[in-house]
């Protein structure tokens, strides 16, 4: 489906086309400027396959955004959607950032999943879409800029005075100066 790829090209800016599939869980970080403001993401690589089902689960209850992803040149992905959903919706919290991601937008005569169709089951599930291509780093910045902006906005952040930036990370910590208080909250992007 293309979860590692996709953070992969974000994070590193690398591709492989040989296909990895993830064991267990993994993390990489980035820092990007969001209006001006840094902003550390920790986006989080789950396992898809069942068996590990119960650990990425676990993942779920400390996650503010999840990104459910499938590839766009294979029906049975998509219509994996609806259960990574459901199973989002039982184990995360309940005001959790959801989106879906369909992956391998390049391969356009290869595609069974009409952009009509996602957009419908997002608009059902009230949740944002976004189609990239990680081979190609198409829309790859553009979604996780997009997710960045849409949950700094849900939380009310405050810059920091000295560096302008937003840390993501779980506790509440107050600035020294005590003019301002930097929210702080861990596990931004799950996949």
């Amino acid at each position: 489906m293309g979860k590692t790829s996709i953070i992969l090209r974000f994070t590193k800016n690398l591709f492989n086309e040989e296909f990895m599939s993830s064991i267990g869980v993994d993390f990489k970080s980035k820092d990007i400027y969001i209006d001006g403001r840094k902003v550390k993401l920790q986006v989080w690589d789950t396992a898809g396959q069942e068996r590990f089902k119960t650990i990425t689960a676990s993942y779920y209850r400390g996650a503010h955004a999840i990104g459910v992803v499938f590839d766009l040149t294979k029906r049975e992905s998509y219509d994996h959607v609806v259960r990574w959903m459901d199973d989002i919706n039982r184990f995360a919290k309940e005001n959790v950032l959801k989106f879906i991601i369909g992956n391998k937008s390049d391969l356009v005569s290869q595609r069974q999943v009409k952009h009509e169709e996602i957009r419908a089951l997002a608009s059902k599930m009230n949740t944002t879409f976004f189609t990239v291509s990680a081979k190609d780093n198409q829309n790859i910045n553009d979604f996780f800029e997009s997710a960045t902006k849409i949950f700094i906005n849900k939380y009310n952040f405050y810059e920091e005075e000295d560096e302008k930036k937003v840390v993501i990370n779980k506790t509440h910590v107050k600035n020294d100066n005590k003019k301002k208080e930097k929210k702080k909250f861990d596990n931004c992007l799950i996949f």
